[in-house]
């Protein structure tokens, strides 16, 4: 055979091929994939933390402590829970604190007195109603009724947003001012009141638990024995009546 022939055949058959560098092929596509998980794992950390986060505030939002009460300064408040604020014109508001609203929650409210009658400090004057278990709303003064809020009553959820901006329940012109709040809170008084009182219901709850039902604990009792909001709607109409013996009469 000609070796020159031979030769000549191999070119022949090697001009059919083309060279490809796999390693130059696959480093692009090793660059891709490099700037794919550089875009996609901050997008990812960034994710993440916003749901941490997110998380974070509604679990925060959750747990019932004095730093989310409003309390207002120049409101006198009642060991009754309910609160009583002196306009410039000598009439006065009154109302159930937010304490006790983000102790039972979102319920239904029913005035139980009309314009024009006469109080006394003490007197039944509303109901708070849930799910057939009510409470009864205390009047913090003596007084004659000059108007009723009827848009509370009507759309609870106002007071629940605000009981002290237009979340008042009446107007009444008050007999006795004076003598009749000087022994209740305000100011800083007020704060630390509440901060016992917060105390007092967690063992109120404690109590009720055992005696009813323990497994409550983890819908009232977070971690740390924090307490979550509107706990009291989640227990029955007994522990309802005894909350109202210890904390409103």
């Amino acid at each position: 055979m000609d070796v020159s022939n031979s030769i000549d055949l191999k070119f022949t058959i090697m001009d059919g091929f083309t060279y490809h560098d796999i390693f130059q092929t696959k480093g692009i596509e090793y660059l891709i994939i490099i700037a794919f998980f550089m875009v996609l794992i901050p997008f990812w950390i960034m994710i993440n933390r916003k749901t941490k986060f997110v998380a974070k505030i509604h679990d925060s939002l959750s747990r019932l402590t004095t730093s989310v009460l409003k309390i207002p300064k120049g409101v006198f408040y009642s060991q009754h829970h309910t609160w009583a604020f002196l306009e410039k014109s000598g009439n006065a508001q009154i109302g159930i604190d937010d304490w006790l609203l983000h102790i039972t929650g979102a319920s239904i409210v029913k005035p139980l007195i009309s314009v024009g009658e006469t109080v006394k400090k003490g007197d039944v004057i509303s109901q708070l109603v849930k799910d057939g278990k009510s409470l009864e709303v205390l009047s913090p003064i003596s007084g004659t009724i000059l108007k009723v809020n009827f848009k509370v009553f009507e759309a609870p959820e106002k007071m629940l947003e605000n009981p002290f901006d237009g979340g008042w329940l009446f107007k009444i012109e008050p007999d006795h001012w004076k003598a009749e709040t000087n022994q209740y809170y305000l100011g800083e008084d007020s704060k630390a009141w509440y901060e016992s009182e917060m105390s007092r219901f967690k063992d109120f709850v404690a109590v009720s638990m055992a005696e009813s039902n323990a497994s409550l604990s983890n819908i009232v009792l977070q971690e740390g024995g924090e307490l979550m909001d509107y706990p009291l709607a989640e227990m029955n109409a007994e522990v309802w009546n005894s909350f109202q013996n210890e904390f409103l009469k």
